[in-house]
């Protein structure tokens, strides 16, 4: 969504990860009902899949790599 700031976006995903799994904490010490903890752990995992699930193009580490690998073969092809 916003270009370039590919690191804030991992903070993001960090910070609802940090915040569900202290919902979640928060559920269980207060013994409440047992829908209640699993709320949080399905939004958690909602969350976790689209982290894991997200395009190459997206990732901090591999985005040079990708992105080189894209480009070295469209230049070639394009030849």
């Amino acid at each position: 969504m916003l270009p370039g700031f590919g690191r804030l976006k991992e903070w993001a995903y960090a910070g609802f990860f940090f915040d569900l799994t202290g919902a979640t904490a928060a559920h269980l010490f207060v013994k409440d009902a047992m829908p209640e903890p699993i709320v949080p752990l399905i939004i958690l995992a909602i969350g976790m899949a689209s982290w894991y699930l997200r395009p190459a193009s997206r990732c901090i580490g591999q985005m040079s790599i990708a992105a080189a690998a894209d480009m070295t073969t469209h230049s070639v092809s394009d030849s």
